[in-house]
This record gives C-alpha cells, structure tokens and sequence, in this order.
C-alpha cells in the first residue's frame, strides 16, 4: 500500500509539474522567455517605407544599448499588432494610448516604456490632436450660420482608422456620441452603432491606418475622416489658417509618399480638433525581462536620444520621420496613471 501511495503521489507531482509548464505559455503557444532578440512591433502608421530609416535608428540605437538583435514587424491592422505584443511574441510596440489600454487588459505584464513629450520636454504638453476633417469644396455642407457643426456630419459617410485607435476612433467617437445622444432621436445611440452605417451615418468606412483614413476623404469614398495630425504630418502642408485650428486648411504635397501620392494637391480642412494623450513605447516585461526595461528606459530617456536627428527629425528639414523636433521634444518616463483619462472614456 505504501508504494502504491508514493507512486501516486509521485504521479501527481509530475501532472502538477505538466500544468505549471503548460500555463507558462499564452494562448497562442508561446512561451514567456527572455532571449536574445529584442522584437518590435509597429502599427500600420508607422510601417511604411517612409518611417524605415526612423525605425532602423531606434533599432540600432537599441541594438547598440542592449548588445541584442533587434527584428522589426510591419503590421498592416492595429488588432495584429496588439494581440502580437500581448501573445508574448514582441518585446515592445509603439502604440497609441487605446492600444497600450487594450494590451495591458489582455497581459498585465505590458506597461509603458516612455512617451515623446511636448516642445516643452515634459508630459505638461505631450499631446497630439484628433482631426475630423472634410474635403475644401464640399465645408459650406457642414457649417451652420457660417460655423462647424457636428450635427452635419448625421447621414453622411464617415472613414475611421481602427476601432483599437485612440485619435481615429475613441476620442472622436465618445465626443460624437456625447454630442448626439443629447437629441431625442439619437438618445440610445452606442459606440458600436457608430461603426457601422445607421442610424447616425450612412456609412462608415475603416481606413487601417490614419493615412488609409484620409485618403478614405480626399478620393471620395468618406464625406467626413477621422485622423491625427502627427500620422500624416509627412504629407502634408497647411496652405491657410494655423496648424491644429479649426478652419485651417492643409494641402498634400505634391511628392508626398504613398498612399497619397494618389491625391497630391487635394486640399481638406478641420471642422474640429481635440488633444489626445501622446502614444507610448510599451513593453511586454515578461518577454522584454526587467534589465533590459531599466536599460531601455535610460536610453530613451538619454540626451544621446532627444538630440539624435534620425530619431528627432528637425521640424524644419523637411525630412520624413516619426518624431520631431522643435524645440525641447524627447522621450520621457510614463506611469499607467497617466493614461487614465483615455481609459474612462470607455466607463
């Protein structure tokens, strides 16, 4: 009797052993290991062949920090590019405030890395903005009394970026449905009607990315887009009013790189602008490890950093990149706190 307990209880070490390794891996089959590679992973924003030499020189500098290789991934949907960050299989992404949400709902060992600050060189003004925009010649339908109106844009096709983005969707989604849901008839309209045609527009169209969005308005296909201005700031050139200003009109420059090299000279406009919280640098700590979090973090974080211009485009070089300089723009340390108030658009 007694070897036959020590043989099931040798038994059940062995199941309970099988069981912890089978819940080390994720969903998907992977494991949780720290290795030797260092695996980013980018929205479809920033994979295009404009953004490579931005991305080659974050990949080196890191490279160079960490004495690891480090592979880029060029996603063409912002769910790819979260769910590969949250399955274990990228170590960081660059993603904006709603994604980083997302993530970190899916796997709590996501937390942010650093964010790029304002002109200041603090989180006081780390901000983007959120465009709705319309087609120059097509304004006076949207204005009432000579001003904007968000009531205009009812029964009109709308171009979002991704349901997962954070300025071509959560944002301008909750003010819409904040606006609407005012009016008698719109007073049970949700977020999730809001992606598809009815009952407020009657159609709506996803670009993939901010770039695929406006293109969405300048061809035609949309009446009214949501996109950020840091996405397609590459692109275009603001030809009346001031940057980030309602009424400001901006036109695509006439070598400007694909996808709107279909619609060079086209010109929109803003009927309304809002900030956003800036996009962070996110790690996944279980695969990233803590030292080279705390590496990367000192990194980023560095002078060596803020005044690389590979990294820090200057504003007025007229160079493609995926962050500019200004004045003091570099990468700061962020906590998830921070991110709250994206966060309780959804409460």
């Amino acid at each position: 009797m007694m070897k036959r307990n020590n043989f099931l209880v040798g038994m059940l070490f062995v199941f309970a052993l099988m069981l912890a390794a089978c819940s080390s891996g994720n969903a998907e089959g992977g494991s949780a290991e720290v290795d030797e590679v260092i695996d980013i992973v980018w929205y479809p924003n920033e994979s295009g062949n404009d953004m490579k030499s931005s991305r080659d020189e974050i990949g080196s500098v890191i490279e160079e920090a960490t004495g690891k290789e480090v592979e880029h991934h060029l996603t063409t949907d912002y769910a790819i590019a979260i769910e590969t960050l949250v399955n274990n299989n990228a170590d960081l992404a660059f993603m904006g405030a709603q994604g980083y949400i997302e993530a970190k709902n899916g796997n709590d060992a996501i937390t942010p890395l650093v964010v790029p600050s304002g002109e200041s060189g603090t989180l006081d003004d780390a901000v983007y903005h959120s465009w709705l925009a319309v087609n120059v010649e097509n304004q006076e339908d949207f204005k009432v009394d000579g001003e904007f109106s968000v009531d205009t844009i009812a029964d009109k096709s709308f171009s979002f970026v991704s349901n997962s983005s954070t300025s071509g969707f959560k944002v301008p989604s909750s003010s819409i449905l904040a606006h609407f849901s005012e009016q008698e008839e719109y007073a049970d309209l949700t977020e999730e009607d809001l992606m598809e045609g009815g009952p407020l527009f009657s159609q709506v169209l996803f670009g993939g990315s901010h770039q695929g969005s406006a293109v969405n308005l300048l061809n035609g296909t949309a009446d009214v887009a949501a996109f950020c201005d840091t996405c397609v700031e590459n692109y275009v050139e603001v030809a009346e009013g001031d940057v980030n200003t309602i009424g400001a009109v901006y036109k695509v420059k006439d070598d400007a790189a694909e996808p709107f090299n279909t619609v060079t000279g086209s010109e929109f406009t803003l009927m309304s602008v809002t900030p956003v919280l800036n996009a962070p640098f996110a790690a996944n700590l279980d695969v990233l490890g803590q030292e080279d979090f705390d590496t990367l973090q000192e990194l980023f974080t560095s002078d060596e950093v803020a005044n690389n211009e590979e990294i820090f485009v200057p504003e007025d070089s007229g160079n493609p990149g995926l962050f500019h300089k200004s004045a003091d723009e570099r990468f700061v340390e962020v906590e998830d706190e921070w991110f709250n108030p994206i966060r309780e658009l959804s409460n």
